[in-house]
């Protein structure tokens, strides 16, 4: 169906009609292209963009600063393991110091025993060669 053209060839009509023709043909043109129902879901759609906008930037604030909590929790759980793992550290190098010292304790005790066995056997050869002559 094609739409009547909007054009009027108005030849012999004085100027005030012209404009008097012009008037009623844009009223005419908002009646058929806007009427009031339509006008209201026209200034609903305005408002329903300017809110989804609005909702957009909430969101994109909010998801924002939920990154920004998230990567602020992923840094101090860094920080924390990088101190419990430094805590560890120092720990275990204590402990192999202490075990250090008591490796040498152990050895200075067996070093003394096998002395002391040497000296025991040497006084019980002393003895059985003294028994012996006597």
């Amino acid at each position: 169906m094609e739409r009547p053209s909007l054009e009027i060839n108005l030849p012999n009509t004085p100027e005030e009609g012209k404009l008097y023709v012009v008037d009623s043909l844009n009223n005419l043109n908002k009646l058929n292209v806007c009427p009031d129902e339509s006008q209201h879901v026209l200034e609903y759609m305005a408002w329903s963009n300017i809110r989804n906008q609005c909702l957009f930037f909430v969101t994109l604030i909010l998801t924002l600063i939920v990154s920004l909590v998230l990567v602020s929790f992923v840094i101090f759980l860094i920080i924390q393991t990088r101190n419990k793992m430094d805590q560890l550290s120092s720990r275990l190098i204590f402990e192999k110091k202490i075990i250090e010292e008591l490796k040498k304790m152990n050895n200075m005790i067996l070093n003394f025993d096998l002395e002391k066995e040497s000296c025991l056997l040497s006084v019980k050869r002393t003895t059985d060669s003294l028994l012996l002559l006597i």
